[in-house]
């Protein structure tokens, strides 16, 4: 059974049908208490035999009327049941008084049936009138008996009226609860299908990202490589198209390596296998010899402290360096790329600076690749600066909290 279905159970069914049992219990044992006076008490054999009638109508009523009512709230069996059970108390009453007991759960049932207050009292008050008419009858007819009755008659049925106000307030606060408890239920369930969907959505998020940082970019150096080999093709220079050709099989070794890395996992192979220094370095002679762009490193801090840095930072660094590289290939029309890795108070940082056209930030946007950038640093807690103008290159820069652990 699913949770959706356990609380339909709980929460669909009216609440006295939950909460009954004790009730139940509490009628048997007084009706077998009953039953055992017409057998222990002298009452003649007539009286005997209608008192016991009365008992075991008043059982089967209860058990194929009653509760019956209880659970579907109809409103035919519930008045028969309570006009049957006033009736029975009545001749229990009248065959032996002290049977009066059973006002107790006369009272609890008739209030457990009733649909408003007004009906609640209505009925209480023809209990109380046949029970004490019952009395009456027993006791024999006279004003004295009716005057020694009357109070008991008045006690009664403030007590009733009392005890079914206290019921009806219980089953009132007990119906509030459980459609509370059924919109809290629900307005759980909406929120994990929101997390669900949201999770869904950054993960496809950041699967764009590492496809754009990663097969997209390889696949943008394949194409212009296989373009500048044609090109060379063309005018004869087979050595030079040789390793544009060599140069375009690793690259395509190395997408695939990405890909199958991507299903795996999302730590990139060039971290699996070396630091961080020497995949930047890598990157750095690969993009010259594709460009002709003379690219160089720098680093402000040892290589083993760049070695200790936290798996996550080392992604978000080197992804937010080839994203550089990547809109300097395709914008930028520079001859000189700097890419500098340091260390400061505010944490480790990288920055790739290229002596390119430029643009006007507060123009452009940067595309896909720098709002991908972005989002990948502010995941970490980190934050991004462009610099950049007209004519005046470009100047990207990448804080990461030194606080910031790999997840």
């Amino acid at each position: 059974m699913g949770p959706v279905e356990h609380r339909n159970l709980r929460t669909d069914q009216p609440v006295w049908t939950r909460t009954l049992v004790g009730w139940h219990i509490v009628f048997w044992v007084l009706l077998g208490m009953t039953l055992a006076i017409s057998f222990t008490t002298e009452l003649g054999t007539t009286r005997r035999i209608v008192y016991t009638g009365a008992v075991v109508l008043l059982g089967a009523a209860y058990q194929f009327i009653g509760l019956p009512a209880v659970r579907s709230r109809r409103r035919l069996p519930s008045y028969l049941y309570r006009i049957l059970l006033i009736g029975c108390l009545m001749v229990l009453v009248g065959l032996y008084p002290q049977s009066v007991f059973l006002m107790f759960i006369a009272s609890a049932q008739i209030w457990l049936l009733c649909e408003d207050v007004r009906e609640g009292a209505a009925f209480s008050l023809l209990l109380v009138i046949g029970v004490g008419t019952a009395q009456l009858w027993s006791a024999g007819w006279g004003w004295d008996t009716f005057w020694s009755v009357l109070p008991w008659m008045a006690v009664s049925l403030v007590v009733s009226l009392l005890f079914g106000i206290w019921i009806e307030k219980v089953i009132t606060q007990s119906e509030q609860r459980a459609e509370l408890i059924e919109q809290l239920e629900s307005a759980r369930d909406e929120l994990a299908e929101a997390h669900h969907t949201a999770g869904v959505m950054a993960e496809r998020e950041r699967m764009a990202r590492e496809i754009h940082d990663t097969l997209a970019q390889g696949m943008t150096s394949i194409v212009m490589l296989a373009q500048t080999a044609a090109v060379e093709l063309q005018r004869g220079g087979t050595d030079g198209a040789a390793a544009r050709l060599a140069a375009i099989e690793d690259t395509a070794r190395e997408n695939l390596a990405e890909a199958r890395a991507l299903v795996a996992a999302f730590t990139p192979v060039a971290l699996s296998e070396a630091t961080l220094t020497e995949v930047l370095r890598r990157q750095a002679e690969r993009f010259a010899a594709e460009t002709g762009v003379d690219v160089q490193v720098s680093l402000d801090l040892p290589d083993e402290e760049v070695a200790a840095l936290p798996q996550g930072q080392q992604v978000v660094l080197l992804r937010a360096a080839q994203e550089a590289l990547a809109n300097v290939r395709k914008h930028a029309g520079a001859t000189q790329v700097l890419i500098t890795l340091g260390i400061s108070d505010g944490g480790v940082w990288i920055e790739i600076r290229d002596d390119g056209s430029g643009f006007s930030p507060s123009v452009s946007s940067g595309g896909f690749g720098l709002a991908a950038m972005r989002g990948r640093v502010e995941e970490s807690g980190g934050s991004v600066q462009v610099e950049s103008a007209p004519g005046q290159g470009t100047r990207v820069q990448v804080l990461i909290p030194s606080a910031q652990e790999d997840a």
